[in-house]
This record gives C-alpha cells, structure tokens and sequence, in this order.
C-alpha cells in the first residue's frame, strides 16, 4: 500500500518510513528543497516537493496515497508562541488536513506529543483522558501550547483521523540531532548535575511500530500514548553514561541556581535572543509530574516497548558512524 509521511527527515519520521518499507509498503515523503535527506538514501522513499506552507502542494504530493502520518513539526524550548511555531504547527496541520481531504486520503495519522496531554496530579502516570493542565502548573511553552491546540483541530476535523501522543525518543537516524541530542551531552560530558525530575524514554523504532499499528487498528478519533519507561533524569542519565562508558554526573543541580538560570533566559528570550534554560525548563528538570502511560496502547492494539539501553546503543551507533561523537 502506498502512504505519505511529512517530516520523514526527522528522528520519528525517518525511523516510521523504514518500519513502513520493512512492512512491504510504499512511502511517498513530503520534503522542502533545501532538506538534507542524505540520511535516508538506504531507504526506498519517493520524494516529493511540498511543505506545510501550500496545502496546494501537500493535496498534490498526498495524491494517490491511502494513509498520511503526518510528522513534521517546529519543535522549540521557547516559552512564548511565535507565529512561526503557530503557522507550522497549527495552521500546517489544518493545511495537512485540507489536503488529504483534498486527495482522498482514507486515514490521517497524526503525531502529536504527550505535551497535549495533562500532567499527574494524584503521583499516577497519566493516560489519554488527563485534561491539558500545562498552562496551571507552569509548565507551558510554545511547543507544549501549538501541539495542544494542533490536536484540537485534528479532532474537530471531519476526517477519519488517529493521534498518536509519543514521549521522549532515542534511537538512530537522529541526523539534526533532536533527543540525542541528550545521549551527546551526557557522553561528551557537558551535562553539569543531574536532576530529580521525571519524564518517560522511549525506543524512537517502538513508537514507529506502534504507529504502524494505530493506523491499522485504531479508533477514529482516539489517541494513543505511545511511550516506555517512567525514569528520573538522574537514572536517564546514568543509563546513558554506563551504555557509553563514560561516568555519568556526579552531584544533584542546585535547585536555586537552576531557577535563576531560568530567570535570566526569560529575560533573554524578551529581548529576541536564544537562552541555555528558561524558567519553564528548570521547573521540567525538577517535576515529578511528567509521567505516563502506554497501557491503552499495549491493552488495544498489542504496543510493546523493549529496554532503553538498546536505543541508546543503536543511537550510538548511528552517531559515531555519522562523525558525530
């Protein structure tokens, strides 16, 4: 069968066209003109001109295809809501859903974030009914703020269409990199301290097979958290640190330095300039909120998640085979 994937150049949608091509399907893939996607020559993908600024251009590369996993983002750790942010990630996907209504598209994948979905308030890992509570406890930013409201639109569209809400990934073909960007810093050791904070780390080909799954399985409508392992940063860290080799951080980060950091790239980001940490960062760091669950998932569609270690392994890898270590 032949199906479409935007952003196919990034870490999820690399990794989704190989699943997709190991499954015996055909992949169309949007791209820009000027997108490096050198990375991706071992895979048969047929490339297509189209961005998320055209639905014209999206109706035209979605022609022909039964299913679009719709990938591509802006993703940024600013705080305010750029128009930037707002057109790709919001008005891009209204765009993405006019073209496949456009082309005849049969079903919309869409790839949103658990950022679209609330944090814990009772020490539970939330599932895909937590209502959006970013904005109340403070830990609301732009990408947190434009994917929440880029799954709104999907929802309200009249398009057979399934979310999909991924944690954090690692694993190869991570080219910028995005969230290798973490296994890097902990393996040059540029990581200062560790912190207290939770988040949940996923193997980036465990996602993809779960997609593959959602687009065959799943409900109209529904969304599904497509996630792994609740850790703190500290344990994430030594668990790269010991994949790697390399020892892992010593000493916690103060909690008041953090805050000021973050204070003072607030006041950086005002002024139009990029910070190291804003205050929205720092409270991420140290938030014992940020925890989820994939039972849903596991419990309709057969999701399963293997060990982090090999992720960050097989990222590894990738990296040191790319001449980025």
């Amino acid at each position: 069968m032949k199906v479409a994937i935007t952003g196919a150049s990034g870490l999820l949608g690399s990794n989704l066209a190989e699943q997709l091509i190991l499954a015996g399907h055909q992949v169309v893939a949007t791209k820009r003109g000027a997108t490096k996607v050198a990375h991706l020559d071992d895979l048969a993908i047929e490339w297509r001109d189209a961005d998320l600024g055209s639905a014209d251009a999206l109706a035209r590369a979605f022609d022909g295809t039964a299913a679009v996993f719709h990938c591509a983002a802006m993703v940024s750790v600013k705080r305010e809501v750029t128009p930037e942010m707002t057109d790709a990630n919001v008005t891009g996907t209204e765009r993405v859903i006019d073209a496949c209504k456009r082309a005849g598209v049969k079903r919309l994948v869409h790839v949103s974030s658990v950022v679209a979905i609330g944090l814990t308030t009772n020490g539970k890992p939330s599932d895909e009914t937590a209502r959006w509570n970013f904005d109340e406890l403070g830990l609301s930013d732009a990408y947190a703020i434009t994917k929440h409201l880029a799954e709104e639109r999907v929802r309200a569209a009249d398009l057979d269409a399934v979310i999909v809400n991924p944690t954090y990934m690692f694993g190869p073909r991570d080219a910028r990199p995005s969230s290798g960007k973490l296994i890097l810093e902990v393996v040059r050791r540029r990581v200062p301290g560790w912190t207290p904070g939770f988040n949940n780390f996923v193997d980036v080909r465990d996602v993809a097979r779960g997609m593959l799954a959602v687009w065959e399985r799943g409900v109209r409508g529904e969304r599904y958290i497509l996630g792994g392992h609740d850790m703190t940063y500290r344990a994430c860290f030594e668990t790269i640190a010991k994949v790697a080799g390399v020892k892992p951080p010593r000493f916690p980060a103060p909690r008041l330095v953090a805050t000021a950091l973050g204070a003072f790239g607030d006041l950086m980001e005002r002024f139009g300039r990029d910070a190291l940490v804003n205050s929205t960062q720092a409270r991420y760091a140290y938030t014992d909120k940020f925890r989820f669950t994939s039972a849903k998932a596991q419990l309709e569609l057969g999701y399963t998640y293997g060990p982090l270690e090999l992720a960050i392994a097989d990222a590894l890898a990738w990296f040191r085979a790319h001449g980025m270590t």
